[in-house]
């Protein structure tokens, strides 16, 4: 694959296809060529604020007619994988959205599929990429806290998620498969693998089907204990969407990540602290504004990876992320049956 003109298609084209697209445009070297969506008056609109002429509601049909290097899929969780295993079939390098299936059989089917055709297929999982996350996570490389050992990390707020992506309101499975796989990746960044995991899950809001709070607790192979809480349903004095909160304890001190972007290190000497906001884009929500910057730092890794540079290999692989869905899926389990999953 050459390292420049890398000419790549986007298959979707809904509430977060916009923002997914001009991410891509501060991305150099790259260049959106052609759009799907089953709907075509969606693509067309798409496309006529970028400037994207080659609109599709068929996808062969564009693929026979824009051979391209890859391919962002920006669907809902059902269609993944009949997207997917036509891309695979083509030999197309893959990026799918999260989460990257709707069960775990059928996530470990399309992996080992790419990975038979020794193809590309990457997980589009930015939630990592946050500016102070990644600042959060320098910091805890740096030292000077001694042995990490316990943690928390928050998400909870009163956000109207429901307003821009109705169709959350009928999943049946709602925050773990939602926001849980962008948090529980997260934890993974950030602490790495777990030895075992207990949840519990909740339904405040009645109009929805699914749980919107869950509850999670992990022993982390470090032997770090984590505790996770996910919410869209807290009105909180300090909530502010869509930002997550980080607490680290070490022997030493603690480092905590805490409301707009502050990381504050507190040890024997006193408290000090480092503000890490986000880039502003022009073209972000100002909601949205540490999500889509995250949303740039994430395709600039996967494009790195399609073209293997730096260590030739993206950081959310399918493969990576097949461990995130295993959480996923086992505190489910874990809520239904009132069980530890052990590892």
């Amino acid at each position: 694959m050459s390292s420049t003109n890398i000419r790549f298609a986007i298959i979707g084209t809904g509430f977060w296809a916009r923002f997914q697209l001009a991410a891509w445009k501060e991305v150099a070297g790259v260049e959106c060529v052609a759009l799907y969506n089953r709907t075509l008056p969606k693509a067309e609109a798409l496309g006529k604020e970028f400037g994207i002429t080659s609109v599709y509601d068929d996808l062969d049909q564009l693929l026979d007619e824009h051979p391209v290097d890859f391919v962002d899929i920006i669907t809902d969780v059902n269609t993944h994988e009949q997207f997917s295993r036509q891309c695979a079939q083509r030999g197309i390098p893959t990026i799918c959205q999260k989460p990257l299936a709707p069960d775990l059989k059928t996530a470990r089917e399309l992996e080992a599929l790419f990975r038979e055709k020794g193809l590309p297929f990457y997980v589009h999982e930015n939630w990592r990429w946050q500016a102070p996350i990644r600042a959060l996570k320098a910091k805890m490389e740096e030292g000077g806290m001694g042995r990490f050992w316990r943690a928390r990390i928050q998400y909870c707020n009163s956000f109207p998620v429901f307003e821009n992506q109705p169709f959350l309101k009928e999943l049946e499975q709602f925050i773990l498969t939602d926001i849980g796989t962008h948090i529980l990746d997260t934890a993974r960044f950030l602490f790495g693998e777990a030895r075992s995991l207990y949840c519990q899950t909740h339904q405040v809001n009645p109009e929805i089907k699914g749980e919107d709070a869950a509850t999670v607790m992990m022993e982390m192979e470090s032997d770090l204990c984590l505790t996770i809480e996910m919410s869209y349903a807290s009105k909180l004095e300090n909530e502010a969407f869509p930002q997550t909160y980080v607490v680290v304890e070490g022997e030493s001190g603690s480092l905590s990540l805490g409301r707009d972007y502050w990381i504050r290190q507190t040890d024997h000497s006193g408290t000090s602290g480092d503000q890490c906001p986000p880039v502003s884009y022009p073209w972000a929500d100002p909601e949205y504004d540490l999500v889509h910057d995250s949303i740039v730092s994430c395709n600039r890794n996967l494009l790195m990876g399609l073209q293997g540079k730096g260590k030739g290999k993206a950081e959310t692989t399918a493969e990576d992320n097949l461990k995130t869905l295993q959480l996923v899926f086992d505190c489910y389990q874990s809520a239904e049956s009132g069980q530890v999953i052990n590892y």
